[in-house]
């Protein structure tokens, strides 16, 4: 699985912000739980469809943004 494959962009879903593919949570609920302290196994509490890969994706994912890399999709 590559790098952001667990990701995606869809503007039909969540206004096209980046989600967990096959959910409705997104990028930014998952770092704004970290943010606030959250531990991964606590978010995984929370939303239960959730794998510790998919909180690592987003936080893959938003490092990559903010490095102004290119992200690559599947």
């Amino acid at each position: 699985m590559t790098r952001h494959e667990r990701i995606e962009l869809n503007p039909a879903i969540m206004f096209g912000k980046p989600v967990i593919k096959g959910t409705r949570i997104t990028v930014e609920q998952i770092l704004r739980k970290l943010a606030s302290g959250m531990t991964p196994e606590q978010i995984l509490e929370d939303h239960p469809r959730l794998t510790i890969a998919d909180i690592q994706a987003a936080e893959a994912f938003a490092a990559d943004y903010l490095a102004g890399e290119e992200v690559a999709f599947g």
